[in-house]
């Protein structure tokens, strides 16, 4: 067994595909093939299911990822310990993020990071919080700025970066305007602008909901904050969103939210405190969370 046969059958599992996998990889495809069919010999077990467009994971396939993950992580391991002991910090660190994070300066954060250890790849990528939160465990992220909407999973660290309360808000037009306060039910029969399921914010909101007794009624999805706001500025429905985000629009109306009393949205960055972390990724949540005042 090779450690290049490792590599390629985790890059195919991560794309679904050898083609993307070789181009990750910079080899060619037949190599990448070759290589992972002389490691399911050695196995004796399929590793891959190739009957299909898209690349799956047997169930052999899908028990021997995090250990070809961790062999892997292993051997940058040995290669950063020698590095550490000459200064040097390489390797790559892989952020997720999602499109609500509010005054956080995520590209500051990355910068300076930067800036420290130019020798280290950085990856970013963007998605709903319950993506982020299972690519934290699975390995595909190091760290993630995510919405929280409860308790995290087992072996996943969570700090708060941002706690602000949940208001209502209105267009200038809307017969809400001018209104204080607000229970959730009496918004059941409005039209709501919401993020997608998936995300924190909605996770809070449509529990807030049931606690209340009623019924939301999302007749729009966007899975950017601000065009939430922008859609509810122009009369197409009333949302919930995080105050800052609402003072930020001058031309909305926003109302407290009087029951359930108590709403607010938490942004937090999570990472693994279980299995193997690179070195790299170690050194970058450290001074994240030294940044971020956590």
């Amino acid at each position: 067994m090779e450690l290049r046969q490792l590599e390629y059958f985790v890059a195919v599992a991560e794309e679904a595909n050898f083609t993307r996998a070789a181009e990750r990889l910079h080899v060619a495809q037949p190599g990448v093939s070759a290589q992972i069919r002389r490691l399911e010999r050695e196995l004796g077990q399929p590793l891959l299911d190739r009957s299909a467009r898209a690349v799956r994971l047997t169930e052999v396939g899908a028990a021997a990822l995090p250990h070809a993950r961790a062999a892997l992580a292993a051997v940058a391991g040995v290669r950063q310990a020698v590095d550490d002991l000459t200064g040097l910090v390489r390797g790559q660190v892989a952020m997720g993020m999602v499109s609500s994070r509010g005054p956080v300066n995520l590209p500051d954060l990355l910068a300076r990071f930067h800036e420290r250890h130019p020798a280290v790849d950085i990856t970013l990528a963007e998605a709903t919080s319950d993506v982020l939160l299972a690519g934290v465990a699975d390995g595909r992220f190091d760290v993630a700025l995510i919405g929280v909407s409860g308790e995290p999973p087992p072996g996943i660290g969570l700090e708060v970066v941002l706690d602000e309360p949940l208001v209502a808000i209105s267009g200038p037009d809307d017969p809400l305007t001018g209104q204080a306060t607000i229970t959730l039910s009496e918004l059941e029969s409005r039209s709501l602008v919401s993020l997608p399921k998936g995300t924190g914010m909605r996770a809070i909101v449509d529990a807030a909901f049931l606690a209340d007794g009623a019924q939301s009624r999302v007749t729009l999805e966007a899975g950017d904050p601000n065009v939430v706001a922008e859609l509810v500025g122009r009369g197409l429905g009333v949302a919930v969103v995080p105050m800052s985000l609402a003072t930020h629009y001058t031309k909305l109306h926003a109302m407290e939210i009087t029951r359930p009393a108590g709403l607010r949205a938490k942004l937090a960055l999570a990472w693994r405190t279980e299995g193997p972390v690179s070195p790299a990724a170690r050194v970058f949540i450290s001074q994240a969370r030294a940044l971020l005042g956590l």
